[in-house]
């Protein structure tokens, strides 16, 4: 059989549910495609996707530390930062600019201190 490998599905942590559907789906125009709980007083955890991107998203203890940064490689990083600059996010207002590795990149913290880093190779 031949070995294939299809991508990485980041797993972040997050504390409440409602501001990361804010932030995630309402801001960031990412879709909610599903949610998880064991019963229903249990942690969430779930999956929020923009085309072909997934980020999963658990408040379960251990998965995944905040502070963490991922790496999100794109394409069309002007459309999306003007798209977010069209709808300010109350908490924060990205840059835009040069990376280091040529091309351009956009960092963004989600409010649980992830760290979102949209990069476009030009």
């Amino acid at each position: 059989m031949t070995i294939a490998f299809y991508g990485a599905v980041p797993i972040l942590r997050i504390f409440d549910e409602r501001l990361a559907r804010d932030f995630y789906v309402g801001w960031l125009g990412f879709a909610w495609d599903w949610e998880h709980r064991f019963d229903a007083a249990a942690p969430i955890y779930a999956q929020v996707s923009r085309d072909a991107l997934k980020v999963h998203l658990s408040e379960h203890v251990g998965d995944g530390t905040p502070g963490t940064i991922v790496f999100l490689a794109m394409t069309g990083i002007r459309d999306f930062h003007a798209e977010l600059q069209s709808r300010p996010w109350k908490l924060y207002s990205p840059g835009l600019g040069p990376a280091p590795w040529g091309g351009l990149c956009m960092d963004i913290l989600d409010p649980f201190g992830n760290g979102l880093r949209f990069a476009e190779k030009t």
